[in-house]
């Protein structure tokens, strides 16, 4: 390791100019602009500190797994429709305030809902399809608005 170089003070009564003035911090980027929330400004949920939706993941999971063993197509659609019942609430929550743009992913479950009730009536394969992907458009253009409207003309927070 080398030796540091090191400023020299000034011997007395010599100056070595103007002092500069000590650098104002930057403003702070106003709450609606910043790019990413701390954590600890994650919306709460309705149900307080209890972990609901942990809880619910976690019920899911084991049904997944207990269905894979059992070879049980039931438990394994319970499982996940628990787990994705739980990503989905999560979602709509952080979406609606604010917090993180899920445009997409919850547009993305509008369509599915409408693909799966279309299945169940027996609609035809090409009104399944259409309507699926109109109602996807439509669902990410609105949620989208409503994000920007929340964030004060954000269109994404990552």
């Amino acid at each position: 390791m080398g030796r540091r170089s090191r400023k020299r003070s000034a011997a007395p009564g010599e100056t070595s100019g103007p002092v500069p003035a000590p650098a104002r911090p930057a403003p702070a980027a106003p709450a609606a602009l910043r790019r990413k929330a701390p954590s600890s400004e994650r919306p709460p949920a309705p149900w307080g500190r209890f972990p609901l939706g942990e809880l619910t993941t976690l019920a899911g999971i084991v049904l997944i797994v207990v269905g894979f063993l059992e070879r049980s197509g039931q438990l394994l659609a319970v499982g996940f429709a628990l787990v994705g019942l739980s990503a989905a609430e999560l979602a709509a929550r952080e979406h609606f305030a604010g917090f993180r743009s899920h445009s997409a992913l919850l547009a993305l479950i509008l369509a599915a809902v409408t693909i799966v009730v279309l299945v169940v009536v027996d609609a035809p394969r090409a009104l399944q399809i259409g309507l699926g992907i109109a109602v996807f458009a439509v669902g990410f253009w609105l949620l989208r608005r409503a994000f920007q409207a929340k964030t004060g003309g954000m269109g994404f927070r990552a």
